[in-house]
């Protein structure tokens, strides 16, 4: 029987013609590629929705909550009283798509991969950050990251279980291995293709290693409800595992394909050729409201936060004109002047911006954190429009010399995003306005370009956004307004205050402290104005109505469009 209905699945990954997906199968539609299935590589949401699908971590977030956790791979786990170990008692039981046991030897191998191969690339540094110290690799940090280190904080006890040490306490560090990364691979399966062995003589040998076409990409073996059939260029093939400890799933076959075009993923779904595609900006909604079959789940909460960067210091000379106050061009440190941050600040139309973009569907907020997560103060103070108070700090900003002189910025926006677009012009026409010596250039850049120089610091202003890897305040706090964050490079300035209340709050347990400290952390952002705060959209998802179990079990922290690990999905008629 399964070589029937896996033929079917595997012909319509084919482009062979249905009429409609069978109950069977799954058919999820993507804009783009996921260029890995290691989850020590995975920091990208479309790898990371086959990646926790295959594999499962020690922990997952409960049910709808981002702030509730429940046992995976791990039954129970107790905290010491200095809060700087966590002991993990292991599910039994468990298998490998290989037929390999599940031990702690297996989740022992798996963490210690990750602060080895540790890269730039990956989603390791917040784990290392919590078990070494450091977010860096021993290539990067020799004398932080040493094998003693690495396998005093990463051990199996006696009795089995799974003992992890801090070097200091983390309020975060449950909800951190959560995370798709921090998943359980197959150690003897990983071992006996290639990879790494998992001893002291070798692990020199893996240090930083780019493993996003690891031989455990090509070849995964997790302990997930789903493993792989094949996967090419443009089609990814899964089947239910049948030895899955939690039963196996209702969806037997599930295809993951990349199809480029936006009106194609939009028609397959109208037809019935798949069941969830990546639709783009809520203006498509348009398209799909009354189409039969086709659902709409809307007013899902938005789990990103994005923000336009003013670079204090601009890396880039060919982007400067002038480099001076001379109305050609702008010196290096331009947004280094409070006076000129606010005054952008007050420069953009945040109201036009969720009219026009959002469609009305969206909402300020008062900190480049989530609304729905813990730490978010919503009495934090927020800027508005306002054209009056513009020129009053672009008149005070450089003594004067800026609104005498003027200036030419050079800002850049993702290539092909029209929200990003739009944007910017809503920025560029406001400013432009209030003197008629300010010029905007906007240029746009294709994403690897614009990834690359703005983390060099090369760009002048830009915009960009940070989802969650973890549902912590943390991880967009600390990533956002701590001179060691990871967007700093983006920004380059230090808060000495700022980087205070951040380090405190890493420290402390107590969570009215901690709220209290997050709420400090706003106001200053706020005074200081080091971003410019970008409306929330409201989430929606359209899917066929013959899937259940959606709207259900959505979690925001889910990786990819779906919102949920399959197995908790099936079919009408199943």
């Amino acid at each position: 029987m399964r070589k029937t209905l896996l033929a079917g699945a595997l012909a319509l990954a084919a482009g062979a013609a249905f009429a409609a997906v069978p109950n069977n199968t799954l058919v999820i539609m993507h804009g783009s590629d996921y260029p890995t299935l290691d989850p020590g590589q995975t920091y990208d949401t479309g790898s990371g929705e086959l990646v926790e699908n295959i594999y499962e971590t020690l922990v997952t977030y409960k049910g709808k909550s981002v702030s509730e956790l429940e046992g995976l791979l791990a039954t129970s786990w107790n905290v010491s009283g200095d809060g700087r170990t966590y002991t993990f008692t292991l599910r039994k039981g468990v298998k490998f798509h290989s037929g390999n046991e599940f031990t702690c030897a297996d989740a022992e191998y798996s963490l210690r991969r990750n602060l080895v191969t540790n890269n730039h690339d990956s989603g390791n540094w917040f784990i290392a950050e919590s078990l070494l110290g450091t977010s860096a690799n021993a290539a990067d940090d020799p004398q932080a990251v040493t094998w003693a280190k690495i396998s005093n904080a990463v051990k199996c006890n006696a009795q089995g279980q799974l003992v992890l040490t801090l070097p200091a306490r983390d309020p975060a560090f449950l909800v951190k291995l959560a995370y798709t990364g921090q998943a359980i691979v197959d150690k003897k399966h990983a071992a006996s293709i290639g990879e790494w062995d998992g001893t002291e003589a070798t692990w020199k040998q893996w240090v930083g290693k780019d493993l996003t076409d690891s031989n455990l990409s090509k070849r995964p073996s997790g302990t997930g409800a789903y493993m792989l059939v094949r996967r090419d260029t443009a089609t990814t093939v899964l089947r239910a595992f049948d030895g899955y400890w939690g039963g196996k799933p209702k969806i037997e076959n599930v295809i993951v394909q990349t199809v480029a075009e936006q009106a194609a993923r939009l028609e397959a779904l109208k037809k019935g050729d798949a069941d969830f595609v990546e639709t783009g900006p809520r203006s498509v909604l348009s398209q799909l409201q009354g189409v039969p079959g086709v659902k709409i789940y809307d007013g899902i909460p938005n789990n990103v936060s994005s923000a336009i960067f003013m670079n204090q210091n601009i890396k880039d000379p060919a982007i400067l004109g002038s480099g001076k106050l001379d109305g050609k061009g702008i010196p290096a440190n331009f947004f280094s002047d409070v006076n000129v941050r606010k005054a952008f600040a007050y420069s953009f139309d945040y109201d036009r911006y969720i009219k026009e973009v959002q469609l009305g569907k969206g909402t300020k907020r008062t900190m480049l954190l989530p609304d729905m997560f813990f730490g978010y103060d919503p009495k934090v103070k927020t800027y508005t429009y306002d054209p009056k108070q513009a020129a009053a700090f672009f008149r005070k900003a450089f003594g004067g010399q800026l609104w005498q002189n003027g200036f030419v910025l050079r800002a850049s926006y993702r290539a092909n995003n029209v929200a990003s677009q739009t944007a910017m012009e809503i920025l560029k026409a406001n400013v432009e306005k209030l003197n008629p010596k300010f010029k905007v250039e906007l240029q746009a850049k294709p994403w690897s370009e614009f990834l690359k120089s703005s983390q060099e610091g090369k760009e002048a202003m830009i915009l960009i956004g940070w989802a969650p890897d973890y549902a912590d305040p943390d991880n967009f706090l600390y990533t956002f307004y701590h001179s060691k964050g990871y967007y700093n490079p983006r920004a380059n300035f230090k808060d000495a205050l700022l980087d205070k209340l951040l380090d405190q709050a890493r420290q402390t347990i107590d969570p009215a402290k901690r709220k209290a400290l997050y709420s400090q952390v706003g106001q200053r952002a706020y005074e200081q104005s080091y971003y410019i705060l970008m409306p929330a959209g409201i989430g929606f998802l359209a899917y066929q109505d013959r899937v259940k179990g959606v709207e259900e079990n959505y979690n925001i922290m889910a990786s990819g469009i779906t919102g949920n690990v399959w197995r908790l999905l099936s079919k009408a008629g199943l």
